[in-house]
């Protein structure tokens, strides 16, 4: 799974909510952070719930996760660590005969 599928409509959806005048995905260490510049007003309570259901809405019918941190703030702009997980199990049978085989499960 390509992870620029989700993160696109993920950024362009943050982008359309009025609580937020601009926001930006930088990576650090290849570690992603979200720069959002926010309108007056505006707490960081309303940032995290706007990342949790814009996340939800882009991770529908997909198996992922979605990890987020708040780092800073300064004046109007907030910074969050914002990551989209994939699971760490087999998801098929590589024909090896695996003892964890995904077709041993019930």
């Amino acid at each position: 799974m390509n992870l620029d599928d989700i993160w696109t409509p993920f950024l362009t959806q943050l982008a359309k909510s009025t609580a937020v005048s601009t926001v930006s995905k930088k990576k650090i260490t290849g570690i992603p952070f979200l720069y959002f510049t926010v309108n007056t007003g505006i707490g960081k309570a309303t940032i995290e719930t706007l990342i949790k259901v814009e996340a939800a809405k882009v991770m529908k019918g997909k198996r992922l996760q979605m990890d987020y941190s708040f780092v800073r703030e300064d004046q109007s702009l907030m910074v969050y660590r914002v990551r989209f997980l994939v699971p760490q199990e087999k998801m098929f049978c590589c024909g090896n005969l695996c003892p964890d085989c995904i077709r041993f499960r019930e």
